[in-house]
């Protein structure tokens, strides 16, 4: 009977120590390739994470589309499949289109706007307004993504010279904003497919950040680097609702913590990359195109005038963001 009970009361206790004590494995996806700074911070902020919770939570990392496109990761977030993401702001502006406002072409005045904007309180809000919208999903980091530029095979000076070009963005509407307002024609394709479809002509060009255009190795299938810097870009790191409401409120301080040094840390490489690819292309035997932005800016800016998009449709965010956006000094 001694005994009975004695192995009763162990069960016991077992059953109510195990739990807590259970390995929880999360899963984060992105779109980036392995040589990324993008990829090496989130596998230093999966290895911190383990540290930091005892093992609690383990974190596997999956790059370069291995867990689908960037539009399925983000609805991977609300269904539960994927625990936390990198994605563009006009990715997460599907489901609250304030926050897509830092992701719009000429937006930011320079580098020191956007670092201000990263941490300012609108920042904070536009995070807050997506959580309610999104189910509870979290935006837990910014990390700097670059400047994006077009990639082609001729030279861009003015915006004449993108009339009628064909040229591959990313699969949400705000990213054929600055396109279109320059006479060009934005082709949407999923970001895995970007280099077949410039080898094969399918599209005459893309934009995205130098350190992106040399990881994907864009520049093999296109001879003119065009720096236009039409978008100061980022990525959030979203930790998804039903993974957030799990953690505890000491987790959360936590995660919190390790994923926004992970962000400074790639932010930091990603700048120093940036500099360094300037010079590296033109050895490489690529014509780095210096843009005169001023006529690309005033394209675009006319349609924030307006508040509508190319074709009618209205902006995704309010005059009253837009103007708190610009009054960040």
């Amino acid at each position: 009977m001694k005994l009975f009970r004695a192995a009763l009361i162990a069960a016991t206790v077992f059953a109510i120590v195990s739990p807590a004590q259970a390995q929880t494995k999360l899963k984060f996806a992105h779109v980036y390739e392995v040589s990324e700074a993008y990829h090496t911070a989130a596998v230093w902020a999966a290895g911190e994470i383990g540290k930091r919770t005892s093992n609690r939570y383990t974190v596997d990392v999956f790059p370069a589309s291995s867990l689908g496109k960037e539009t399925d990761i983000n609805q991977g977030l609300s269904l539960g499949t994927v625990d936390i993401i990198y994605t563009g702001q006009l990715f997460a502006g599907r489901s609250y289109g304030p926050i897509s406002i830092g992701g719009a072409p000429f937006v930011f005045r320079d580098f020191d706007h956007w670092k201000k904007f990263s941490t300012s309180k609108l920042f904070a809000e536009l995070s807050e307004g997506y959580a309610k919208a999104a189910g509870g999903n979290q935006v837990v980091a910014i990390t700097y993504y670059g400047n994006r530029q077009v990639t082609s095979n001729k030279a861009i000076n003015v915006p004449a010279d993108m009339k009628g070009l064909k040229i591959r963005v990313p699969d949400a509407p705000l990213y054929t904003l600055f396109p279109r307002a320059v006479g060009a024609n934005p082709t949407p394709i999923a970001f895995a497919e970007v280099y077949l479809a410039l080898s094969n002509k399918t599209v005459d060009a893309q934009e995205n950040p130098l350190p992106t255009i040399d990881a994907k190795k864009f520049y093999e299938v296109q001879s003119h680097i065009n720096l236009t810097a039409h978008i100061t870009d980022a990525l959030l790191t979203i930790i998804g609702g039903p993974t957030w409401a799990k953690l505890s409120a000491a987790d959360r301080k936590t995660f919190v913590a390790v994923f926004k040094e992970a962000a400074a840390k790639a932010t930091g490489e990603i700048i120093d990359k940036e500099k360094q690819l300037e010079t590296d292309f033109a050895k490489r035997g690529k014509t780095v195109v210096k843009v005169d932005r001023k006529p690309f800016i005033a394209a675009v800016q006319r349609y924030y005038k307006e508040g509508k998009l190319p074709g009618g449709d209205a902006l995704p965010w309010s005059t009253d963001v837009y103007s708190k956006l610009q009054a960040i000094k």
